[in-house]
């Protein structure tokens, strides 16, 4: 294998024949090797690669040439759309190789004929534009061969419609469904069963693959490698689905879906339409009792809040009786089964989440404007990710740009229960000393002051002067982001200054990157969302300023409870689990800067603890080779170097 994926990747072969501007690179070479390797031994590989080491291609080529079964998973939808139409085609042509590929996503993005024909008749829209769009759907339903929404391009993908002509895990009839031998989902799964390489997304790869909630308990087995692109998030992700939550927007949903149901197939039954309605106004009432605003609560604060207990006591109830009636339905049609069966699951876990008996658990919820969750997530995810990568030999490819802590795997390996892993890292081919300049400005006040805003857009102002703009500015919450936008509107104002501002969340984030990407001279300020999974090459991004270190709310119950159980068994929870988060979360921000060989730009922290604290130099030191500096004028005099010059 070695002696031809030196010929895939060399000058003269095929991939340099394929694709355009294509240049063998070291990097990539031996990790390609080194995952080949690992395939081959059915072992465990964390594999750091820089930006610019061409990852995609170095695992692609290794599992499209073995011949086995590989499921590669990615961080997000669109990722998953790159690899399936550009990515693997390009390789699969260029090495001639008859390999067959499936693209899996989760049921929510497959059109559902039952749901598209129960809508279209109730006509229940809220919205006219919902039913021009349910028109528009129906015939994009008579044409698709994939069900797939993201090929209805006539349909926006955050359209309200869409909820209600595709399946939830609750609401999908199975077997039962009239349309059960056209189903999209079902055939998207035959389809991965059959293929060689199957293209999921972290989510999925959790809820369905891993643990087998959706019916995919087939794929696992029969696979040989897991690659996990994008890897970073997944203790994130793996958290979510180890852990479970019940939403009122589920038991919302229930209740319409009984009384619904119930209208059309068991009308004589007089105590559905009631129970249905009580159901709702207490779980509206359970709402109720937590401020308006999203927020996330604790479970001291929860038992604390007045009302909160008792609320959730007759919610349950509530749902106990509504379950207790539609077993007595059941009999009556397909839905009122399926809706008896969804309040027993549904009852069985909120009584789970209200005892609480299992302490490996932190139970917490997160409020949204009109819905709250109930969740219970592990305080560690280590022995149940072990478990589940137990049984069949196989070889698990964790990989990413971002998962060293100054060249150590040790604070990933450890959280992912990684004991025998096999670890490696390959610099960024890119020259980041001429290319890029880490500016930390002096005389910052402390992050979590009232006036660090100001003092950062202050600091920032004339860098974004000296730069025409051309800027991320990444905020670490919401609320320094519109504190920043409205400071960076006043400066713009005051001085005169067209420079277009853009601001996350006025537009998708798609719409709003190609804005910025034509623009050429744009300042966009986001947060989280802006901070990984986001490629603009060229001039029209040279700088990148990040407001502040990203350490986690130290109320965040999660975190809160995950310290306090590190803290017990006598472990440094701030080295151990808070600092590498924060250095992955910064290494992301840094990596939006240079994504290709012309590219150069300035990436400035504005944080004083970057220099102020002992741990500051883990962050830096974890960082690319880029030029180091305090001086404003050397940040300033970046830009106007001859090479820098273009495209202001």
């Amino acid at each position: 294998m070695t002696a031809l994926l030196a010929e895939v990747f060399s000058a003269s072969g095929p991939l340099a024949a394929a694709v355009p501007g294509y240049r063998p690179r070291p990097q990539q070479l031996e990790l390609a090797e080194s995952i080949a390797a690992a395939m081959a031994g059915n072992r465990v590989l964390v594999a750091e690669a820089g930006t610019g080491t061409g990852k995609t291609y170095a695992y692609l080529v290794p599992a499209l040439l073995s011949g086995g079964k590989v499921i590669v998973s990615t961080g997000t939808r669109n990722l998953q759309d790159q690899l399936f139409a550009r990515d693997i085609p390009t390789i699969r042509k260029a090495l001639g190789l008859p390999v067959k590929v499936a693209l899996l996503k989760g049921r929510a993005n497959y059109l559902c004929h039952h749901h598209l024909a129960r809508s279209l008749a109730d006509g229940r829209f809220l919205t006219r534009e919902d039913a021009a769009w349910a028109q528009r759907i129906a015939r994009f339903a008579r044409t698709t061969r994939s069900g797939d929404k993201a090929e209805c391009v006539d349909v926006p993908e955050n359209a309200t419609v869409w909820p209600l002509v595709t399946s939830t895990r609750d609401n999908c009839l199975g077997q039962e469904c009239p349309h059960h031998k056209e189903c999209f989902v079902l055939a998207a799964r035959r389809e991965a069963l059959a293929a060689d390489v199957v293209v999921v997304n972290h989510h999925l790869f959790f809820a369905d693959v891993m643990l087998r909630d959706e019916g995919t308990a087939e794929l696992l087995p029969a696979c040989n490698t897991v690659i996990f692109d994008e890897a970073h998030q997944l203790p994130e992700v793996a958290s979510l689905f180890f852990g479970d939550s019940v939403s009122t927007a589920q038991l919302l949903e229930l209740a319409r879906d009984a009384q619904s149901e119930g209208l059309a197939a068991a009308r004589d039954c007089l105590d559905l339409p009631r129970l249905c309605s009580r159901l709702e106004k207490d779980v509206r009432d359970l709402r109720l009792t937590l401020p308006l605003e999203p927020a996330r609560h604790a479970l001291p604060q929860l038992t604390a809040r007045a009302g909160f207990a008792d609320a959730l006591a007759t919610v349950i109830a509530a749902v106990e009786a509504l379950a207790g009636l539609l077993e007595t339905q059941a009999q009556r049609g397909e839905v009122l089964d399926n809706c008896w069966r969804r309040a027993s699951d549904l009852l069985q876990r909120l009584q789970a989440w209200q005892s609480g008996s299992n302490d490996d658990f932190v139970r917490w919820a997160e409020t949204y404007t009109h819905a709250l969750q109930l969740n219970a997530t592990p305080l560690a995810i280590a022995g149940i990710m072990q478990k589940q990568m137990s049984g069949h030999p196989r070889a698990w490819i964790f990989t990413s740009a971002t998962l060293a802590v100054q060249n150590d795997f040790g604070h990933y390996c450890s959280e992912m229960g990684l004991v025998d892993a096999a670890s490696a890292r390959w610099e960024s081919p890119f020259d980041y000393p001429r290319q890029a300049l880490l500016y930390a400005p002096r005389n910052l006040p402390d992050p979590n002051g009232a006036d660090h805003a100001e003092a950062v857009v202050g600091a920032a102002w004339p860098v974004l002067r000296a730069s025409g703009g051309r800027a991320f500015f990444l905020c670490t919450s919401l609320r320094a982001m519109r504190r920043v936008h409205e400071l960076l509107a006043d400066r713009l104002a005051r001085d005169g200054l067209e420079l277009p501002l853009l601001l996350q969340g006025e537009q998708g984030k798609n719409e709003l990157l190609e804005r910025f990407r034509r623009l050429g001279n744009a300042i966009l300020i986001g947060s989280q969302s802006f901070w990984e999974g986001v490629d603009v090459r060229g001039d029209a991004l040279s700088l990148v300023v990040i407001d502040k270190l990203p350490f986690a709310p130290p109320d965040d119950p999660v975190l809160s409870a995950r310290i306090e159980r590190l803290r017990s068994e006598g472990r440094n929870a701030f080295l151990e689990y808070q600092l590498p988060r924060v250095v992955i979360n910064v290494k992301q921000g840094a990596g939006r800067l240079i994504r290709d060989e012309s590219d150069r730009g300035v990436l400035m922290i504005c944080d004083p603890r970057l220099i102020t604290k002992t741990y500051g130099k883990r962050i830096w030191r974890s960082l690319p080779p880029m030029q180091r500096t305090r001086e404003l004028a050397e940040a300033v005099a970046f830009f106007s170097a001859a090479t820098g010059a273009a495209g202001r």
